[in-house]
């Protein structure tokens, strides 16, 4: 164990098993140096934690343990698993949400794994269980229409048996085929935004896969949209597969799909849950800007220091502070909390906009209290 130059970084590297979690805290410049060591048994209710929730529990322990070296370093966390971009999407569910809060007034920058220099992590890089990743990701997706309108579940399965879990719950009547492709498209959504390369998807819908694979002719309309934006999406891959699959070897994505109605909601839970209210091919945007009220919104300084974070750059503890209850989803500024949902940052435009349809549009009639 050593004291930290504060003039260079420290760098963190996490360890999970079925058991116990542990991060090493070191400094490699101008001197590899081992700074700190913690570790710590899962309680019960934590060994059922999914992996990816284990990787972000570990990275909050060691947060609240050595808290004086994230508050007074800036601190790069060494791992391969999408753990940043995972914690950044809006749709968190459950305590996912607070972790991420919690781990966002630091200014952490992550970076890949790499090779674990000197041999003072010798034993611990064996608990690393380090990994080529030569094979593709693998997405289990399907969709379940009721009166209701239906939910979609998707099962995203990497490398080191990383799984991410996302359910979707439709505020919308749709068939049976639109639930099938929007589970389908989420699901690519969610791979692209963890970085995965090569895409091996899965689905018991012969529709979808006959339509992406050429096998069968769009006929429908209102498929047709769905086909072109899940078109879309297969370029953002170098390798894309889609394959039929039984339903009984599906079960996991159909369960989630379900949670919808009900009867599953206190067995399954989700790392990422999301409520659609219209169709995924119905989203456009409600406003737009000109340069110059882009140039002069208050957003714009926050938006500028989270990508210059964003792209590996240190920043200043003020800066750090000042962003850390923001996230950018993509060119949009929205504001978190503990337990709230997430808020959308509006310009001065957009805000004007609101308070007029709110106490002279549609919702006029409704706002006001007993007088």
């Amino acid at each position: 164990m050593g004291r930290p130059d504060p003039s260079h970084a420290l760098h963190i590297f996490l360890a999970v098993t079925d058991a116990a979690i542990s991060a090493a805290l070191i400094q490699e410049e101008p001197q590899f140096k081992l700074v700190y060591f913690v570790s710590r048994s899962l309680k019960d209710t934590e060994i059922r934690y999914q992996k990816l929730e284990k990787v972000a529990l570990s990275l909050l322990y060691v947060a609240r343990r050595l808290r004086p070296y994230f508050q007074g370093y800036q601190v790069i966390v060494r791992t391969d698993y999408p753990i940043a971009k995972i914690l950044r999407k809006p749709d968190l569910a459950g305590r996912m949400i607070g972790w991420s809060v919690e781990l966002s007034e630091f200014g952490l920058q992550y970076e890949p794994r790499g090779l674990v220099k000197e041999q003072h992590l010798a034993e611990f890089a064996v608990e690393l269980q380090y990994t080529i990743l030569t094979h593709a990701w693998k997405l289990y997706v399907d969709g379940s229409a009721c009166k209701a309108g239906g939910g979609a579940g998707i099962v995203l399965v990497g490398p080191n048996d990383m799984v991410v879990e996302q359910s979707i719950i439709f505020k919308f009547k749709a068939s049976n085929n639109q639930t099938k492709y929007e589970a389908l498209i989420a699901g690519m959504e969610l791979a692209r935004d963890v970085g995965a390369d090569s895409l091996a998807c899965y689905t018991d819908s012969q529709v979808v896969e006959g339509h992406m694979n050429g096998n069968y002719q769009v006929k429908d309309d209102y498929l047709l949209r769905y086909f072109h934006r899940a078109k879309q999406l297969q370029t953002c891959f170098s390798e894309f597969t889609i394959t039929h699959v039984p339903r009984e070897q599906n079960t996991h994505a159909d369960r989630l799909s379900k949670l919808a109605h009900g009867k599953e909601k206190g067995v399954l839970s989700s790392v990422i849950r999301q409520v659609l209210s219209e169709p995924t091919i119905g989203s456009y945007a409600i406003s737009s800007h000109t340069d110059v009220d882009r140039q002069t919104c208050w957003k714009d300084e926050i938006i500028r220091l989270i990508r210059r974070q964003d792209e590996g750059h240190n920043l200043q503890a003020d800066e750090t502070k000042k962003i850390s209850r923001y996230c950018l989803i993509g060119d949009d500024l929205y504001r978190r909390g503990y337990v709230t949902p997430i808020m959308k940052c509006l310009s001065m435009e957009e805000a004007s906009y609101v308070l007029r349809e709110l106490h002279h549009g549609i919702c006029g009639r409704h706002t006001g209290g007993g007088h």
